[in-house]
């Protein structure tokens, strides 16, 4: 297959992510051509002086529509784009030099219509962006299937570094309308239409995650929430493993209690495990500091995905009422 690409990214009120995105484009060591499709979903603040100042450098097509969320408005790109695979990224990423050669390589050695790549930490990003991207990636925590190589045969791409072909779009129909939750829905989608799909390790971006304590909290809390969803519409994906970060703070809130009950080994098992979290978190990012913010990182992950995900189990599956009426917000009309 000839591969022609089109980046399609959807924007809201990120003028200066799209900057440092584009500018990490222009740097590409990629030598055909590419294009850029930047879909503003929206905006109050708009990105188009921004992308004026690229339209020499790079192939950009600018579109403005009315806010809709990330899911159609990256359909509404891939409607438009010039190219036969088409490549979704979020607007807080910067793409290495090499991107777009690491894609092509993999791709012509082994073709699929649908990869994910994994998320990285660049070295100017905020001690918290790093604790963050550590708490979302690591093995030890739930983030490790981003870079997982054991997962590559059943990979699930995320829609913040995830490419695929015009043909599975056309065959597949694109992105729902859900948020968060949007790329494993299509994802599953695409497998149930035959197509496979494959992790490149060496495709990874820099993802920023311009988020606070609380809205970290809020975007894993929401992810618990959807889980749930994703079961019940498609059950041949249910996996014990969803339930880890629930039985995980639970086990941490009885083993508090038993050791003031006088039975200390419970928590000397969370212990060890908090300990293991600061030494790889050390070792990876060579910082005190970032290892300790991990230690918090990772338990608001666990707590904010864990609850999510329980109280979204009890009301999808004790309520009679439609995903779309139980939780409005995780939906776009």
């Amino acid at each position: 297959m000839n591969l022609s690409f089109s980046f399609v990214i959807p924007v809201y009120n990120r003028p200066d992510e799209i900057r440092e995105l584009l500018e990490s484009m222009v740097s590409q060591t990629y030598v055909n051509s590419f294009e850029v499709v930047l879909v503003e979903d929206g905006s109050t603040h708009s990105s188009k002086e921004v992308v004026a100042e690229f339209s020499h450098q790079l192939d950009i097509s600018y579109y403005v529509k009315e806010n809709s969320g990330p899911g159609p408005s990256r359909n509404y790109g891939m409607e438009r784009a010039k190219g036969n695979y088409f490549i979704i990224l979020d607007s807080d990423c910067i793409l290495p030099p090499d991107y777009l050669i690491e894609v092509t390589k993999s791709l012509e050695k082994e073709f699929v219509h649908c990869y994910g790549g994994p998320d990285a930490a660049h070295q100017s990003f905020t001690t918290l962006q790093k604790a963050i991207n550590y708490a979302m990636t690591s093995v030890l925590t739930t983030g490790g299937i981003r870079g997982n190589k054991v997962a590559v045969g059943k990979f699930q791409p995320r829609s913040f570094n995830m490419g695929l072909s015009k043909e599975v779009f056309d065959t597949v129909g694109g992105f729902g309308k859900i948020h968060p939750g949007e790329d494993p829905d299509l994802t599953f989608r695409i497998w149930k239409a035959g197509f496979a799909t494959k992790l490149i390790p060496e495709a990874f971006v820099y993802h920023k995650r311009r988020v606070d304590w609380s809205k970290f909290y809020t975007q894993v809390n929401k992810f618990g929430m959807v889980r749930p969803i994703l079961n019940k519409w498609h059950p041949e994906t249910i996996k014990m493993t969803y339930w880890f970060p629930t039985f995980f703070c639970l086990g941490l809130m009885v083993s508090v209690v038993f050791y003031f009950l006088g039975i200390q080994l419970p928590l000397w098992f969370f212990g060890i495990y908090f300990i293991l979290i600061f030494i790889d978190s050390f070792l990876k990012n060579k910082s005190i500091v970032i290892a300790i913010l991990s230690l918090f990182t990772v338990l608001v992950q666990f707590a904010g995905y864990g609850l999510g995900f329980l109280k979204s189990t009890f009301l999808i599956n004790f309520s009679k009422r439609k995903p779309q009426e139980i939780f409005p917000n995780l939906f776009f009309k």
